[in-house]
């Protein structure tokens, strides 16, 4: 029988040296906002961190890439020299010591970035993939539904039916026109259109947007659009009212025939405590990529779990996003779907070895080490003025 000594399974300390953020510019997909955001905006950023051990991780953030590099330099007289192998203890002391400038804002934003690539650095150095060391993998693969605009109704088989053709069998159809437009008669066209297209057999979710710029409805709308979406099999009705209306939310969900989801605005699993407590949402969607990275994200999704609410990931906004929200799929056992943009350079053009659909339509789980994805410089170096920062050792 053969011993084995702790002492030799043991991890010294790999220290933190330094953390660099580059914006992606370029490419930015439209989000069908009031106020759209050009290519040339920037909206999401990826996050290197570089340790003593030549060991690297990369997170990703739901931000302008100029904010997280500027919130950098406030977090690094935290950070600095801090061991990258304690991922949750690290960024719970950047949470503890950046309250009073201002919680849940672009601090929390880019903590949520380090926290993603201190784990995917926690990973490598373990030679476990993520979702092993959060507890376990409960699957190997996930079915990922490509999240696409709303258009006008002539136009939704155009939207849709190339991503159904590569092989995706289940959607998600949000902002655009839809209750934009003030016309019941368009919303129920759009998405009769989209049902027509996806087929009889395709999950096929919608996201109003009510997060949006002074959105114009409220609950009767949401009230009477949720009867609408049941008489097309709709598999969840996301961001129906604005996203403070908490009170609204736990009405709509007593009495929506469809699913009511929501929840990618919040930060912390703090702010969630209430919206679960008081039964606002049949599905919570905490973004990975600005919540407080995945330790935050598994106490929210396990905190959901308990009071019957499914957890579905909303980090889709990047590779890294995708690749944070697949180890996390793997490790709850309800998490069924992971959410996927459709057509985004920034998903599907930064990796050496970009996402591929199986012949089923669903997603590999990574189970290399780490997040289980490899950035491509050169791919990177298309959306940014100097992709360097992420990859000088």
């Amino acid at each position: 029988m053969q011993t084995i000594s702790l002492s030799n399974i043991s991890h010294p300390p790999i220290k933190i040296r330094a953390i660099r953020a580059v914006p992606l510019f370029g490419e930015s997909p439209k989000g069908g906002w009031s106020v759209e955001i050009k290519p040339e905006d920037s909206i999401h950023a990826l996050i290197a961190v570089h340790t003593d051990a030549g060991i690297t991780g990369y997170g990703s953030v739901f931000t302008d890439g100029r904010l997280v590099q500027a919130g950098l330099q406030v977090l690094e007289p935290l950070f600095m020299g801090e061991n990258a192998l304690e991922p949750e203890r690290v960024t719970e002391k950047l949470h503890q010591n950046t309250f009073w400038m201002g919680r849940g804002g672009t601090l929390t934003h880019t903590i949520s970035g380090i926290d993603i690539a201190l784990w995917d650095i926690l990973g490598k150095a373990t030679r476990m993939p993520v979702g092993r060391l959060l507890g376990g993998r409960y699957r190997s693969r996930v079915q990922p539904y490509c999240s696409l605009l709303m258009e006008q109704p002539e136009r939704m088989s155009d939207v849709i039916t190339p991503y159904r053709e590569q092989g995706f069998k289940a959607f998600k159809i949000g902002w655009g026109p839809f209750g934009r437009a003030m016309d019941a008669k368009l919303d129920r066209e759009i998405i009769r259109a989209a049902r027509e297209a996806a087929g009889p057999d395709a999950k096929l979710f919608v996201d109003a947007g009510a997060s949006d710029a002074h959105w114009p409805h409220g609950l009767k709308w949401a009230m009477r659009t949720a009867d609408m979406l049941g008489e097309y099999n709709i598999g969840w009705f996301e961001e129906a009212l604005k996203p403070d209306a908490i009170d609204d939310f736990c009405h709509l969900r007593r009495v929506s025939p469809v699913p009511i989801a929501g929840g990618e605005v919040l930060t912390r699993r703090q702010a969630f405590l209430p919206w679960l407590t008081r039964g606002a949402f049949d599905i919570v969607q905490p973004d990975v990529t600005k919540v407080g990275g995945i330790s935050e994200q598994r106490r929210i999704a396990w905190l959901a779990h308990d009071f019957g609410v499914k957890y579905i990931g909303h980090g889709w906004n990047t590779a890294l996003g995708v690749a944070a929200d697949l180890q996390l799929a793997s490790a709850f056992p309800d998490t069924d779907l992971v959410e996927f943009i459709g057509g985004s350079p920034y998903v599907d053009g930064i990796l050496r070895n970009p996402f591929t659909l199986d012949a089923d339509g669903y997603l590999t789980i990574p189970d290399q080490p780490g997040l289980g994805v490899e950035l491509d410089p050169e791919k990177v170096g298309q959306y940014t003025p100097d992709a360097s920062p992420l990859f000088a050792d």
